[in-house]
């Protein structure tokens, strides 16, 4: 039996990156995926590579991951596209935020643009103009299609890199034995290894389901759309909307956040359904629309259900159509994603036994944040 330096359990964005920052640093590694591919939420997200919208810390392993992806893009084409981000404000609150977190970005020097109402509606088109009264850009954010960026980047890690990669192995065991650690699958495959990562997603009941019911973490169940193709039109980059603003953590340290969302109206359908309206358009000319957010603890992660709520999406095309005039707003898909994350904590991480290391929780953070908290978390697992 051959023993790897490192098993990463896992073969979502989270995991592969852990198994990519190992490869990077000359140890033997073999990444585990339960099912036939990664399935989970690094395929049925945005594709959205925005450090803009998180706090100053996750902010600093986000564009460490661009620099990775970016990095990887030169080598093997992963589906980048360095097109930037925009937030869109749509009133004078709004406006505010986002000129106060123009100057944080200035003294964390990440370069941002502040975008009159006439250039915004320059630069996109279809942007309604009751709508919009100012902008910030972020030209060195980037995009990518969720769908295809995991395989094609494990794909790179098998042929380049020597990774071993595992799929239909859905592992039901993990113990330490000694000094390695041993791994079984259900099938009765076992994998030996001196150190362990599991990246389990949203997936709490194979391995240490005690361990996650009894944890602060919650699963959160996301719905999104995605139009017929554009007939001639263009929607360049990661586009995100006032409730965008009021929402992501990075306006959370903007001087004046507190104060303005004590004024809003928390009964809303906005907020009971903790919607708020992002576009990215697709290569084929297809635009992808949404999210919403509705939140379960791992125990209760049954209480989401199944079913996509028509209400939720009706009402998101709605609020979209405020936004932006599309050629077309008929739909073509329609999913939902399952991401987990923790109450108290900005990433779920526990040790067991000095040698299996549990890193989950990520939430909305995984595809921005994933490359660069991964190559730290590498360097002190290995003290490299």
């Amino acid at each position: 039996m051959k023993k790897y330096d490192l098993v990463v359990i896992g073969g979502g964005v989270l995991g592969t990156f852990h198994a990519y920052h190992a490869l990077q640093n000359g140890l033997q590694v073999a990444l585990l995926e339960k099912n036939k591919m990664p399935q989970g939420a690094t395929t049925q997200n945005f594709g959205q590579v925005v450090p803009s919208g998180m706090n100053t810390k996750w902010q600093n392993y986000g564009r460490e991951s661009l620099k990775i992806y970016k990095r990887i893009q030169q080598q093997f084409d992963i589906t980048l596209r360095e097109n930037g981000s925009v937030y869109l404000a749509s009133n004078s609150e709004e406006v505010q935020l986002i000129e106060e977190l123009h100057q944080i970005n200035n003294r964390n020097q990440y370069p941002s643009v502040l975008l009159t109402k006439e250039e915004c509606l320059k630069k996109y088109p279809g942007l309604r103009s009751e709508y919009i009264k100012a902008g910030l850009f972020f030209p060195e954010e980037v995009t990518v299609e969720a769908r295809q960026m995991i395989h094609r980047l494990q794909s790179f890690m098998v042929k380049d890199l020597n990774l071993d990669y595992f799929t239909n192995r859905n592992i039901i065991a993990c113990e330490q034995v000694g000094t390695s650690v041993k791994i079984t699958s259900a099938s009765g495959e076992v994998f030996e290894a001196e150190k362990v990562i599991i990246c389990n997603g949203s997936e709490f009941k194979n391995l240490y389901p005690q361990l996650f019911n009894t944890s602060d973490l919650e699963v959160t169940k996301l719905q999104m759309l995605q139009t017929k193709p554009q007939s001639a039109y263009q929607l360049s980059g990661n586009i995100l909307t006032g409730w965008s603003i009021r929402r992501y953590e990075a306006f959370a340290e903007c001087d004046s956040f507190v104060d303005i969302k004590l004024k809003e109206d928390t009964e809303s359908l906005q907020k009971k359904w903790g919607v708020h309206i992002l576009f990215k358009q697709a290569p084929d000319g297809s635009v992808i629309i949404g999210d919403s957010h509705q939140y379960a603890d791992v125990k209760n992660i049954e209480d989401l259900g199944y079913d996509l709520d028509m209400d939720i999406d009706d009402f998101m095309i709605k609020e979209a159509q405020k936004i932006i005039d599309l050629p077309t707003y008929d739909i073509q898909n329609r999913w939902f994603g399952m991401y987990s994350q923790c109450k108290t904590k900005d990433i779920f991480q526990k040790t067991i036994e000095n040698n299996i290391h549990i890193v989950t929780g990520i939430g909305g953070k995984g595809m921005t944040g994933s490359a660069g908290f991964a190559k730290e978390n590498i360097t002190k697992i290995f003290n490299i």
